[in-house]
């Protein structure tokens, strides 16, 4: 049976007409659209499955996002029924008013996760990100590597859609740029919290990344005259633009220093212990 909405291998007949298309015993013949000049031997070609006015048809155009997915989207046209996003089709996609989680103009890019409508069987998408993905998982591990979307703003940091399938944070502290709603960032999995939950960074600190980034607070601090202003209260984005590091990393490495007795630190500054280079 086919699924609608998803990329999938199926077989294609060719009628005596020489139009082609798929026989499903759910939904009868789907036309494939935009039909190849031959077929493979084995009659077998990737297809998108979707709903159009006229019902389903079958195409080798694989669109930006399938069902059960998020993306990043512009907004190409707004009417009646609500706001068409661009997908890489020639048909927008709807995202109707009622599935805006703030209202949209054309030319913006919005966050949004697309799904099948029980009753119309047309792709439809939704900004209410949150209704739709678990904010907990058991499928990673700390350290992984994974691609982060950015959903939102928090006090504590941003919500961001982790390989588009789960929410988690990424705390301030960990933030290496400055990010945008919408954008797209490498990222690792800080921690899994004991009750699942995804705690994100932007970057994986070694014990001998951390051991490199401790000479450097100390070299730094001697050209400063032993006296530097960046605290573990500044903010990341001058951490990240002096250091190239998140504020998490550099608070361990200030922490590393200071059970050394290397350094002393206070709310306005931080100090060499001995300034002479040690």
């Amino acid at each position: 049976m086919i699924e609608i909405g998803q990329q999938q291998t199926v077989t294609v007949i060719q009628s005596q007409d020489r139009r082609y298309y798929i026989q499903d015993p759910v939904w009868g013949e789907i036309p494939l659209v935009d039909a190849p000049t031959s077929l493979p031997s084995d009659n077998r070609l990737q297809v998108f499955i979707y709903q159009t006015e006229s019902g389903l048809v079958a195409t080798e155009q694989l669109p930006l996002v399938q069902a059960g997915e998020c993306a990043t989207l512009e907004v190409e046209a707004i009417n009646e029924m609500g706001a068409f996003l661009g997908w890489g089709m020639k048909k927008q996609l709807l995202l109707p008013f009622s599935e805006q989680h703030n209202p949209v103009l054309i030319g913006e890019k919005c966050v949004v996760y697309v799904d099948v409508d029980p009753t119309t069987h047309r792709l439809v998408a939704t900004s209410y990100i949150e209704r739709h993905l678990p904010e907990t998982s058991v499928y990673y591990r700390a350290q992984q590597a994974v691609s982060l979307r950015v959903l939102k703003a928090t006090q504590l940091g941003y919500k961001v859609i982790v390989d588009d399938s789960v929410i988690g944070l990424l705390f301030h502290s960990d933030v290496l740029f400055p990010i945008h709603y919408g954008q797209q960032i490498k990222g690792f999995i800080k921690q899994v919290r004991s009750d699942g939950k995804l705690d994100l960074c932007m970057q994986l600190v070694s014990r001998q990344a951390l051991d490199k980034l401790s000479q450097t607070i100390l070299s730094w601090l001697i050209e400063q005259g032993g006296t530097g202003t960046l605290t573990d209260k500044s903010t990341p984005t001058a951490i990240a633009k002096q250091f190239g590091v998140s504020k998490s990393s550099y608070k361990k490495a200030l922490g590393k220093l200071y059970k050394q007795r290397r350094i002393e630190i206070s709310d306005d500054c931080i100090r060499l212990v001995n300034n002479d280079g040690d």
